[in-house]
């Protein structure tokens, strides 16, 4: 069974504080790929939701993807 809490409780809140504080695009990266992988060993199975809420950012994007998960191309 999967957790499907790890994103609203943990990368959903560090990516808006990191958008809202202007953080670069390089720190949005180091900061949420490992957050990310973390999560995926506990077995996180929401990750597109959490995904879908940054498409619009290029950088939190390449975090999910550098970790395997690409929102569908439908």
């Amino acid at each position: 069974m999967g957790w499907g809490s790890a994103g609203a409780t943990f990368i959903d809140p560090v990516a808006r504080a990191l958008r809202e504080a202007g953080a670069s695009d390089e720190l949005k990266e180091k900061t949420l790929t490992p957050m990310i992988a973390a999560l995926q060993a506990e077995d996180w199975d929401t990750e597109l939701d959490s995904l879908q809420l940054f498409l619009d950012d290029p950088a939190i994007v390449q975090a999910f993807a550098a970790n395997g998960i690409e929102w569908p191309d439908d």
